[in-house]
């Protein structure tokens, strides 16, 4: 299995750690997912723009139909986070 070095929240610092922070308080935790973007804050930051775009602008999908299609993608491509 390829290891990815990941930055723990004690020591993020700058950018990295207001993404964690924006992560604790969207879900609780900080998801591996997040972790694993750790050592580019600035992708980090453009990842999470995108994903706030895409599930919380503008569109002809209510929410509930956003997140069951990001469901079913996450599932078909056998991705359990």
């Amino acid at each position: 299995m390829p290891h990815i070095r990941l930055t723990e929240p004690d020591d993020a610092t700058g950018l990295l750690a207001s993404e964690y922070d924006a992560a604790i308080g969207r879900a609780g935790k900080i998801f591996n997912i997040v972790k694993a973007m750790s050592l580019r804050p600035e992708t980090l930051h453009a990842s999470m723009e995108m994903y706030r775009a895409i599930m919380f602008g503008p569109s002809s999908l209510s929410r509930a139909e956003r997140e069951l299609l990001a469901t079913v993608t996450s599932s078909v491509n056998d991705c359990h986070y």
